[in-house]
């Protein structure tokens, strides 16, 4: 073969070849052909005893050593091989200490040896003796040696096994401690940079609040004040969340129900038109979860992209599913004031997706798309089950 040809592809034996039913009647038939090759003319309880030797060999994987041994009388009477052949290599394959498949093997090749009928000249120092004592020790050794063989490979491919699965074991447990460090990493990160700039704006809100004579200004920054505390609370909760992740029996902090949404369109700064009539049934944690953080997200996108834009907020249950709709309408013309420049809020769009996903796992529905007014429309069908 060049070096430009390819190698020719494994070939794989037929499946009849490599079935289990296969391995387990093969012999059996070989041993069947030799007894009645060999046994052909033979008195009939000759006959019986070969054809003993060839039927217990179908329990040779669950009782291998009684049918070792029940194989020897044929083999002694009829002079018959693959039968106790087979015999004592199914014990060599099973048996973990090497004592008793070396019995086998020492008894078939007696019986090999001193078979029926007895022949006085067997002891007589002769070649044709020693050449019959060697092949009679082979036929012993050689499938015994077989069986060895056999079960040390199958004890070796149960250790390799044994070695993958723990190494993929050791390779999952290092890369948990590595998602654990860059989970705390996180963490600190989030800590240092967003609660310091929280911080800082619930500060200055809480300064505005006293110092100014504004009712609408007050009341502005009360608000600011609040959202803020209100983003450190959760900030410290998620902070927790990351560091404890992967640690056993770790209580999670509360998460927001249903219950919560009032409170949520309440604090949003808004006009909301809401209607909130989820059912009297108990809806999984998730659903609700889920449902408020759509809501949240959607009241989020309208403050941020569409400020003073009428916005209906409705969470129904129809079909035994819950309905979550965040809608605004078309935001009002803004009239840029000259003493101030507003910069635009950042946002990558991964709300969305994660909503998107929350829904996904719950075998649910999300969509996001324009409204025919110009405003726009978060619409999510979240199941019980």
């Amino acid at each position: 073969m060049t070096p430009e040809e390819p190698a020719a592809p494994h070939r794989r034996a037929p499946a009849w070849l490599r079935s289990p039913r296969t391995a387990l009647l093969a012999p059996v038939l070989l041993a069947a052909m030799d007894s009645a090759l060999v046994a052909k003319d033979s008195e009939p309880w000759q006959l019986a005893l070969s054809s003993l030797s060839v039927l217990v060999l179908l329990w040779r994987r669950r009782h291998p050593l009684p049918v070792a041994l029940l194989t020897l009388p044929g083999a002694f009477f009829n002079e018959i091989w693959l039968a106790p052949i087979t015999g004592v290599y199914s014990v060599a394959a099973a048996w973990p200490r090497p004592r008793v498949p070396v019995a086998c093997a020492t008894a078939f090749a007696l019986v090999e040896f001193f078979h029926w009928p007895f022949d006085p000249g067997l002891f007589e120092l002769s070649r044709d003796n020693a050449l019959y004592a060697i092949q009679s020790v082979m036929l012993g050794a050689g499938p015994a040696a077989l069986g060895v063989l056999a079960r040390t490979r199958r004890e070796l491919a149960e250790r390799v096994t044994e070695l993958t699965a723990g190494r993929q074991r050791e390779s999952r447990l290092l890369a948990e401690k590595v998602l654990s460090a860059e989970r705390a990493r996180l963490a600190r990160e989030m800590h240092d940079v967003v609660s310091h700039q929280v911080s800082l704006i619930s500060i200055q809100a809480g300064a505005v609040q006293v110092s100014s004579s504004d009712p609408a200004a007050r009341e502005g920054a009360r608000t600011i004040r609040e959202l803020s505390v209100r983003t450190l609370d959760e900030l410290r909760q998620m902070v927790g969340v990351l560091r404890a992740a992967g640690v056993p029996g770790t209580p999670l902090a509360p998460q927001p129900t249903l219950a919560d949404l009032p409170r949520l369109i309440d604090g949003s700064g808004l006009a909301v038109t809401s209607r909130l009539d989820p059912g009297r049934r108990r809806w999984p944690e998730a659903v609700e979860r889920a449902a408020y953080r759509t809501v949240q997200e959607g009241l989020t996108n309208i403050s941020k992209h569409a400020p003073g834009a009428p916005v209906t907020v409705r969470v129904t249950a129809r079909g035994g599913k819950l309905h979550v709709e965040v809608r605004n309408g078309p935001p009002p013309a803004r009239t840029p004031h000259p003493d101030r420049e507003d910069a635009p809020l950042p946002g990558g769009g991964h709300g969305l997706i994660g909503l998107r996903e929350r829904a996904a796992l719950l075998g649910g529905t999300f969509s996001a798309r324009p409204a025919p007014d110009g405003g726009f429309v978060l619409h999510a069908v979240l199941p019980a089950h």
